[in-house]
C-alpha cells in the first residue's frame, strides 16, 4: 500500500508551559519536517509528553505558536488539527471487532464506501487475517497495530506516539520498533514519538531532540548525537561514558591535546565543546581497546593509557572489564568477544588505546553525572496530563 497525504513542517515556536510555579517546558523552538521519523527523547518530568499533549490540542500554551505547515492551531480542538494521538494504552473499542475499530474514524465522518481503505490498513499492518476478532483476543503487539491503523487511516498530516510501546516486553518492543519504522517509512507521514528509551529512539528516528527540564539539550541524527555528544547530560543518557578531568594544553590545526594526569590525550577540535581549557574527556567503553601490558600493540597517532584490570563479567556478545587508572579513577571497557585472551584476568596490567576520533571533551562546569540512568527499568512513562 502506498499512502501519500498532503505533508507539511510541524513547528513549534517559542512555546512555554507552566503548571502554577512548574515550568514543564520552557521557550521551546522546533522545527520537525514533513515526512520524518522524530523522536522527543529524555528522562521523565523532562517536558516531552507535555510537549506532544499540546501539539494534540490536549494542553494549551502558556505562550507560544503551533503551527503545521502555515496554520497556526495553537488554539485550535484536538478534533480541528490534521493530528491523531497513539497511546500507551491504544483505547481501543472491545465491544467491536477489529475490522470497525480501524474503521471508526471513517465511519464518524460519514464516509460509505470505506471497505478498500479498511483492508488496505489492515494489510499494512499485518492484520487482515484477524480483521473480525475482538481486541482481547489478540497479543499486546497486535492491539498495538490495530491502535496505529485506527489513527493512519484518517490520514493525519502528523501522527503522535506518546510510549505506543512501553506497555510491551523487550523482545516484542524490539519487533515493534522495526515494524513502526517500517510503516512510517511506506506511509510517509511525520511521527513523532515521545519515549524515555534511548534504544528505541535509536533504532526508530531520524532525528532525536534530547529533553531536560523543559529544554532541548541536543537535537540531531542518533549517529551524531552518540558520537558526539554537546553535554555530559546527552553523554550519559544517550550510552554510557567514561570520563577523565583534564585541561586543554594545546589547539593547533584541527586537533587538541588535553593533558590529563601527565597523559596527553588527542581530541578533534569539532568534539571539544567548551570555551575554556577545563574539560571532562568522555571516551565510550565500547571505543576503548584493551591488551595485555606487556605485547600491547599502539596504532599510530591513538590514545594510550595504562590501567589495572579490577573485575571482569562475561555477558554474551561481549566482556565488561572494569579497569583502575594509576591515578584510581575506575573506567569501564567493552570487549567484543571475537577472541578471548586468557590473561585479561583481574590484577592484570592493560594498556587502554584508542582513536583521538572517538574522543570528545566537554565543559568542566557541568557534573559529570548529569543524564545518568541509575535504574532503566526503573523510569516511568510520563502519566498522562501529569507535567512532564
Amino acid at each position: 500500500m502506498t499512502t501519500t497525504p498532503g505533508g507539511a513542517d510541524l513547528r513549534i515556536v517559542g512555546v512555554t508551559k507552566r503548571f502554577g510555579e512548574f515550568v514543564a517546558v520552557d521557550d521551546l523552538t522546533l522545527t520537525i519536517p514533513a515526512g520524518s521519523f522524530f523522536a522527543l527523547l529524555g528522562p521523565s518530568g523532562c517536558g516531552k509528553t507535555t510537549t506532544l499533549r499540546m501539539v494534540a490540542g490536549l494542553e494549551e500554551p502558556t505562550q507560544g505558536a503551533i503551527l503545521i505547515g502555515d496554520d497556526d492551531v495553537t488554539w485550535n480542538k484536538p478534533y480541528k488539527r490534521p493530528v491523531n494521538t497513539v497511546f500507551q494504552s491504544y483505547a481501543l473499542f472491545p465491544h467491536l471487532d477489529i475490522w470497525e475499530n480501524v474503521a471508526f474514524g471513517l465511519r464518524r465522518q460519514g464516509k460509505k464506501d470505506i471497505q478498500k481503505q479498511v483492508e488496505a490498513m489492515l494489510d499494512l499492518t499485518e492484520l487482515s487475517g484477524l480483521a473480525r476478532r475482538k481486541p482481547q483476543q489478540l497479543s499486546g503487539g497486535q492491539q498495538q497495530r490495530v491502535a496505529l491503523a485506527r489513527a493512519l487511516i484518517n490520514q493525519p498530516q502528523v501522527l503522535l506516539l506518546d510510549e505506543p510501546l512501553g506497555a510491551l516486553d523487550l523482545k516484542l518492543r524490539r519487533q515493534m520498533q522495526l515494524e513502526l519504522k517500517r510503516i512510517q517509512t511506506e506511509v510517509g507521514l511525520t511521527f513523532v514519538h515521545v519515549t524515555h528509551d534511548q534504544e528505541e529512539a535509536m533504532t526508530m528516528a531520524d532525528t532525536i531532540a534530547v529533553m531536560n527540564q523543559g529544554r532541548v539539550e541536543q537535537m540531531g541524527a542518533p549517529t551524531e548525537l552518540y558520537e558526539n555528544p554537546m553535554t555530559t547530560f546527552v553523554a550519559n543518557f544517550l550510552g554510557q561514558s567514561n570520563f577523565f578531568d583534564g585541561d586543554i594544553a594545546e589547539r593547533s590545526g584541527e586537533h587538541a591535546v588535553v593533558s590529563v594526569q601527565g597523559n596527553r590525550i588527542g581530541v578533534p577540535l569539532s568534539r571539544v565543546h567548551s570555551g575554556g581549557d577545563s574539560v571532562h574527556v568522555g571516551v565510550r567503553p565500547e571505543k576503548l581497546r584493551i591488551q595485555f601490558v606487556d605485547d600491547a600493540e599502539v596504532r599510530d597517532g591513538e590514545n594510550r593509557l595504562e590501567a589495572t584490570i579490577s573485575d571482569e563479567s562475561f555477558i554474551g556478545v561481549s566482556t565488561q572489564y572494569l579497569v583502575d587508572t594509576a591515578w584510581g579513577q575506575e573506567l569501564t571497557v567493552f570487549a567484543q568477544n571475537t577472541g578471548r585472551d586468557s590473561r585479561l584476568v583481574p590484577g592484570a596490567r592493560v594498556l587502554l588505546t584508542w582513536s583521538p576520533e572517538h574522543t570528545f571533551a566537554l565543559d568542566a562546569a557541568q557534573s559529570i553525572d548529569a543524564g545518568v540512568v541509575i535504574d532503566e527499568d526503573a523510569v516511568q512513562p510520563d502519566s498522562v496530563g501529569a507535567p512532564s
